[in-house]
């Protein structure tokens, strides 16, 4: 929502996450085994809280500037 984090959802218990934080870009993979994780994908999936959709376009961007590195 603030256009600080992008997620892109692998499977129900698999989602990578890149935090952009300044000028730079970190990326973060997650495998959910929790109850909590879990929860958290299908709040994803249902754009609920503050979950909007974003284009794999817009995902990429950033995964290739933390692939630069």
């Amino acid at each position: 929502m603030n256009d600080k984090s992008f997620y892109r959802i692998d499977s129900e218990r698999s989602f990578y996450e890149i935090q952009l934080i300044g000028s730079k870009c970190f990326l973060y993979q997650t495998e959910a085994k929790k109850y909590p994780e879990i929860i958290r994908i299908q709040d994803m999936l249902n754009f609920s809280v503050s979950f909007v959709h974003c284009s794999s376009v817009e995902f990429n961007t950033y995964y290739s500037k933390v692939l630069e590195k």
